[in-house]
């Protein structure tokens, strides 16, 4: 099945705006983020286990527990706080 990826503010500027991904059914945002951080060392660096960012399906966020549909917008975004 195939998402669009959306990737927003220093992400966007690391890997760019996103695309089209083709992914199994039953793939979950988890699984998404894990596929795109073996893609190559920047996509690793940028989307790493241990760095928070926030996760959007359809946008609505969501936990990346969450099956991903086919047809699905997945966007990534750092966490944004104000001041």
């Amino acid at each position: 099945m195939k998402v669009t990826l959306k990737f927003f503010a220093s992400l966007r500027e690391a890997l760019g705006a996103g695309g089209p991904l083709e992914v199994p059914d039953g793939t979950t945002v988890a699984d998404v983020r894990r596929l795109l951080q073996a893609r190559d060392d920047v996509h690793a660096q940028a989307l790493a286990s241990g760095r928070a960012l926030r996760c959007a399906l359809n946008q609505a966020l969501c936990p990346e527990s969450t099956v991903v549909t086919d047809g699905a917008e997945l966007a990534f975004f750092p966490p944004v706080t104000g001041g």
